[in-house]
C-alpha cells in the first residue's frame, strides 16, 4: 500500500465514521423527542384518571 492508498482509505474510514456519528445524533434527537411527548401522554392520562376517581369519589 503506498501513501496515496492509505490517505485514500484513511478519509473513507473518517467519513464513513462521521457519516454514522451524525446518523446516531439524528436519532438521538428523534428519540428525545419522542420521550418528550411520551412524557406528555402519561401526564395527560394521569391528570384524566384523577380527575375520573376525584369525581366517582363525589358521586
Amino acid at each position: 500500500m503506498n501513501i496515496e492508498e492509505f490517505e485514500l482509505n484513511y478519509r473513507n474510514g473518517i467519513d464513513n465514521t462521521l457519516n454514522q456519528l451524525q446518523t446516531a445524533v439524528l436519532l438521538l434527537a428523534q428519540l428525545e423527542d419522542r420521550i418528550t411527548v411520551i412524557g406528555q401522554d402519561l401526564q395527560n392520562l394521569s391528570q384524566t384518571v384523577e380527575e375520573f376517581v376525584t369525581q366517582q369519589r363525589d358521586e
